[in-house]
Order: structure tokens, then sequence, then C-alpha cells
């Protein structure tokens, strides 16, 4: 029995080592990127919605790269929503803070050589952050959240959800991951680029 693509719902049954997930594919029609939102339970309330958006990270996230943090933050938010009981994480295509992987690797060579992972960026002739969460905002309306509870340490990405019409009631910080590898690059993104960090967490 042939059926057709496009009458059938990007929506699955997704169970993982963490819970049993529902997984959903929005497509950006201007990047003709596909992403995901990971969720459990009612996006109901009565509290704000627990949410993590997180942004790809092959080397973290796949390969658990000690370089970043991205890797223990994507389980320590599924990990934050299975023990909420509910909530959602976006895993947004926008690797290397959205400067894409290719680029992202040339800036580690140039970390290698001593600069920071802002610098690095920025002697490409590219931004220190690309990031554009309105596709995100997008997701949220779709799935019915209106009122979040953001699990992050990026003050820009609060200021842009509220941008786009999301209320953030509250941020809850998420700091995991933290070692030797990785603590100049940690420090940059508190000193540099504003990251709720404390030298206490470091």
């Amino acid at each position: 029995m042939k059926v057709e693509p496009s009458n059938i719902p990007s929506v699955a049954f997704l169970p993982t080592e963490f819970a049993d997930f529902q997984i959903e594919v929005f497509n950006e029609p201007e990047t003709g990127f596909d992403h995901v939102a990971i969720s459990l339970g009612s996006m109901e309330g009565p509290d704000p919605v627990l949410l993590r958006v997180h942004s790809e990270c092959l080397t973290g996230d796949v390969f658990a790269s000690k370089r970043c943090d991205c890797g223990p933050q994507l389980h320590a938010a599924l990990n934050a929503i299975v023990e909420k009981g509910w909530g959602v994480l976006l895993y947004l295509r926008q690797e290397g803070r959205g400067i894409g992987l290719h680029a992202k690797i040339q800036a580690y060579h140039l970390q290698d050589e001593g600069a920071d992972t802002l610098d690095a960026n920025l002697m490409l002739g590219l931004p220190a952050d690309a990031r554009n969460y309105s596709i995100a905002a997008d997701m949220l309306n779709s799935l019915g959240v209106k009122q979040v509870n953001l699990l992050t340490n990026n003050p820009e990405k609060v200021d842009q959800l509220k941008e786009y019409g999301i209320d953030v009631v509250t941020r809850t910080p998420l700091i995991v991951g933290v070692s030797d590898t990785n603590r100049d690059y940690l420090a940059t993104k508190a000193g540099r680029m504003g990251h709720h960090i404390d030298d206490a967490d470091l």
C-alpha cells in the first residue's frame, strides 16, 4: 500500500534511555533545516514548561568532546525534564553557534593555536554568535507552549525568546560538564559573552 508522504505527520514515539518521549520535526523554510522538538507530558501547565533550547553540537553531543559543555548540557536537560515529569527540548540545527560545522572546526584550529572561542570566530570573519531563535519561538507556538522555565546560562537566548513573544517566566542555570579542557572556553563565555557562569562554577 502506497501512502502520500505529505499526509503523514512528522510526529512519532521516541523511547530513549532517559524516558519515552515524543519527537516532532519542524522545517525552517529560510534555511531548509529540520529542527526537532523532544517533549514529555502535557504542555498546559499549571507551571511554566521546563524548556531547553539546545543548539546542535556534533562533537559534543555525538562524540562526547570535552572542548565544550554541550553533551553534558543535553543529557542534563533531558534528565531534568524527566525528573519534572513534563517539558520540552528543542534541538536546533545551529552548529557552532550558527556558523556551521566546517567553520567551527576551523575555529577549533585557531583555538589550538591560542585564540579563544570568541576571537576564533571573529578571525574567520564570522559573528561571535550567529544564532537566531525565531524558529524556536515558532516551534513553541506550534506546540502550544506560552510560558517557560528556560534551562540556560545565556542571556541572549532569554532576550530573543522574549522578543519573539515567548514568556520566559524564569531561568534555571545549566552548569555541568566543567573540566580542565573546557574551563577556558566557559570562562570566555562568562567574561566576554555575558553568560551567567560564576568563577565558583569553574
